[in-house]
């Protein structure tokens, strides 16, 4: 492979821009190309994500190191002219290409939340980050509280039980030195801290990283540190943890006392109260599903990438179909997602999303289903994965679309939520003449009428220019079509009462104009 590159870099002795394709055919490490752009912008180097095109490839400038480095972790490079690198912007910026460039500037700071004792289990996005040579700290309890979070971008959650309940493996492995050794640790961790109850520990954190995500991190978490961190914050001043675990007994009907308005992702589940079930809630959909490995797959939505990059960008892949894998939480029921949660993964015959994402405050959040993508049930005490023998793993290809998202300045989307108390109106730029070039989902003015579940859209006019509405289409995030209306006025109202509850785009006049969440 060395010597195709090398010939490759002969052969092209004018070129100023270094391409790495992420298709199918031409790359042979999907996952160290990801280092490559980390390592670039560590360098201070800008990174072009070019968002759909080949797989979702990155160009940077280049540089005789930056080809070293790609030879020696095997990462197919093309080099290519500032011309040909013309060639592909246009290619992109053409409006029937779903593609969009997106410029990477700076190198995330990037956190892993995880004890240090944290075995025998292994962590699919801490095998991810080491394989791809991008760099990492860890930080545990003590930290978090101590507010070391501040100087992070990035949070990965590792398979943490934020509930208290010690991984729920009480029931089978209450004997077993790790389990005992892994109990002691956490309630020394409380007491040092001043908690009576692990449980109550794990809510002080879960609230720190809420706070650290509404004042602009990006958190990113799998398996049971997904579904236990929105049970945390819902059950706050609800005792759910039963007498194995806290010493004491749950609070009586505890379900009926959860405040799911705190959740991120989650409501109207309910959580187990048998101490013996490897499960902490109904969000989790491993007891539901009856799926064999071979059947076993989920497919990525397709965004608009020029209007809805945030999703695109945590979406690109040589592949739309990516493996299915277990974990103690294996996927999500969408009984209970949240209206206004981004589902970017799912498997529509078990009625289950896998991958989900969301905004809180300034920040991001991301829930990733199942343990290992490629270990397809990884069980205690096995080994950890040979990530080396999976170099072109879309399920892995996943996790580092996380890592190097918040790189990329986040782009506003405006949002309107019907079905509640709340009227919010999708925020505008003044225009005063033609020279402030709004963009077109900044002349649209969508207000809710929540009692009506209905909308009110007019558009701000440039000087000279007309308002007319002439159609009015509501997609899902996914892009399927589900309203579409022709008008001829300049102010319209669109009836939100055949729409199920969910988070939908918007398109008037043909462009995409704001997301609307249905409660």
């Amino acid at each position: 492979m060395i010597s195709l590159l090398v010939v490759l870099c002969a052969s092209s002795a004018q070129a100023g821009k270094l391409f790495i394709p992420m298709d199918a055919t031409k790359q042979t490490n999907h996952l160290k190309a990801y280092g490559i752009a980390f390592a670039t912008l560590k360098n201070n180097k800008p990174v072009y994500w070019l968002l759909n095109y080949k797989g979702g490839s990155f160009v940077m400038d280049d540089t005789p190191d930056l080809e070293n480095i790609c030879e020696q972790r095997g990462v197919y490079f093309k080099k290519i002219t500032d011309a040909d690198y013309a060639a592909i912007v246009k290619k992109i910026a053409d409006p029937h290409f779903n593609g969009e460039i997106i410029k990477l500037e700076k190198a995330p700071k990037i956190a892993v939340y995880t004890p240090l004792n944290k075995e025998p289990w292994d962590d699919a996005v801490t095998l991810a980050l080491t394989y791809a040579e991008i760099p990492f700290d860890k930080l545990y309890a003590n930290e978090v509280l101590a507010g070391g979070l501040d100087k992070y971008d990035w949070l990965h959650l590792h398979h943490e039980d934020f509930t208290g309940q010690y991984g729920k493996f009480w029931g089978l492995y209450r004997n077993a030195s790790w389990y005992i050794n892994d109990k002691n640790a956490a309630e020394a961790i409380a007491a040092k801290n001043g908690f009576a109850k692990v449980s109550q520990m794990q809510l002080a954190v879960v609230k720190k990283i809420r706070d650290f995500v509404a004042t602009g991190g990006n958190m990113f978490a799998m398996c049971s540190a997904t579904d236990t961190y929105d049970i945390a914050l819902a059950a706050e001043g609800v005792d759910i943890c039963d007498t194995p675990f806290d010493g004491d007994k749950m609070t009586p009907n505890a379900s009926s006392k959860l405040d799911f308005s705190k959740c991120f992702a989650f409501r109207n589940f309910t959580v187990s109260t048998n101490p013996y079930e490897y499960e902490y809630s109904n969000i989790d959909n491993t007891n539901f599903r009856h799926f064999v490995k071979d059947s076993d797959y989920f497919v990525l939505a397709s965004f608009p990438a020029k209007f809805y990059s945030a999703a695109a960008m945590l979406c690109q892949n040589h592949t739309d179909t990516i493996k299915g894998f277990m974990g103690q939480t294996t996927a999500f029921r969408k009984e209970v997602i949240k209206p206004g949660v981004l589902i970017m993964g799912e498997f529509q015959k078990a009625n289950e999303a896998r991958y989900i994402h969301g905004e809180y405050g300034d920040g991001t959040w991301t829930f990733y289903g199942g343990h290992d993508p490629e270990d397809y049930m990884h069980n205690i005490n096995n080994p950890p994965t040979d990530i080396s023998k999976h170099p072109n793993s879309p399920g892995y290809r996943l996790i580092l679309n996380n890592v190097l998202a918040p790189a990329a300045k986040k782009k506003f989307i405006p949002t309107v939520v019907v079905g509640n108390a709340d009227k919010t109106i999708a925020p505008q730029k003044k225009v005063e003449d033609a020279a402030a070039a709004p963009t077109f989902a900044e002349r649209v003015q969508i207000v809710s009428n929540a009692s009506k579940e209905e909308l009110t859209i007019s558009l701000v006019a440039l000087p000279g220019g007309v308002n007319e509405i002439k159609n009015v289409t509501i997609l899902t995030g996914a892009g399927k079509e589900v309203y579409n209306k022709h008008f001829s006025a300049e102010k319209v109202t669109v009836n939100l009462n055949d729409l199920p509850s969910g988070m939908f785009l918007i398109k008037v006049n043909g462009e995409y104009a704001g997301k609307v969440v249905k409660n």
